[in-house]
């Protein structure tokens, strides 16, 4: 995995110069934008904005092309993050380690630092200085599929299913419904619109998308047994949350080892949809592989 480490490291690099870019500190922004830049450079995997340049490289594109697509998708994920975090959601008070938005800037304010990363993020997907270079209805098709996946048809959707469910008797069929609206939707649009947006075909886009369904769902499963099982010091936040919270999670349903073994599943079918890809799908191939065996 030392190479997949290494891919990792540069396009977070890659994402992080491009997000100071695309979102400079400015006097006049005032508070709102000094809350929108605290959650989008208080760290991060920065796994949405990676699988789509991997998912542009994947068809034989380059990374560059994707590249205002995916700080788009970054913003629309510190947005749902920062509104996650709120007491009316689920009241966390730390955040990648650090306080989280309401805690430095108040509640109000990270409402509206949420809004603001969210609509900059639609700014970015319409605006002609970034999209230049890319077909028409490509970047219309990108945009389209990006919001759709954020809204009451995909994390939206899934977030309003979450809060429902809270208290309730674990059931697997729910709990599938809201990981692959809350998280697996935007997943899988963060590779498909790279792979699109760098001239890939109909059936390298489907395969992408395919392929992000897999992992977005596995990547919830281990999310859902590390705050069973996990470093706080490692995550950045406290473990047993979602427990006492009476969160309706996959280890909830089924079990912690019947969990690990559903996302192992997943990771080896998109997996095997990767390598379907090509040798240019390696880093998406790996990244599967990763999931499962992550410890933040």
């Amino acid at each position: 995995m030392g190479e997949l480490k290494g891919y990792l490291a540069a396009r977070r690099e890659m994402v992080d110069k491009a997000l100071e870019a695309m979102l400079p500190g400015d006097e006049s922004g005032g508070q709102v934008l000094a809350a929108m830049r605290y959650s989008i450079f208080a760290g991060g995997k920065r796994l949405r904005p990676i699988l789509c340049l991997a998912g542009a490289e994947a068809v034989g594109g380059r990374a560059e092309d994707a590249m205002y697509c995916a700080c788009a998708l970054e913003m629309i994920h510190s947005y749902s993050l920062i509104h996650d975090d709120l007491p009316a959601m689920d009241d966390d008070d730390f955040r990648r380690g650090v306080p989280t938005n309401h805690k430095v800037f108040g509640e109000g304010m990270a409402l509206l630092a949420g809004d603001g990363l969210l609509t900059q993020a639609m700014v970015l997907l319409t605006d002609p200085a970034w999209t230049q270079g890319v077909e028409p209805w490509r970047a219309l098709m990108a945009a389209q599929m990006i919001m759709r996946a954020a809204g009451w048809e995909g994390m939206v959707g899934g977030q309003a299913a979450d809060l429902l469910a809270e208290g309730r008797q674990p059931d697997l069929t729910q709990v599938q419904f809201i990981h692959a609206k809350k998280t697996g939707a935007l997943i899988a649009a963060s590779v498909a619109s790279g792979g699109l947006l760098a001239g890939g075909g109909e059936e390298q886009v489907h395969a992408l998308t395919r392929y992000g369904r897999r992992i977005g769902l596995a990547f919830q499963i281990a999310d859902d047994i590390l705050n069973l099982t996990g470093d706080p010091a490692l995550m950045g936040k406290a473990a047993g949350s979602d427990e006492a919270r009476g969160k309706m999670t996959y280890p909830a349903a089924v079990g912690p080892a019947q969990a690990r073994q559903a996302g192992e599943r997943l990771v080896a079918e998109a997996a095997d949809l990767a390598e379907g890809l090509g040798p240019a799908a390696w880093p998406l191939k790996d990244l599967a592989l990763y999931i499962m065996q992550r410890t933040h």
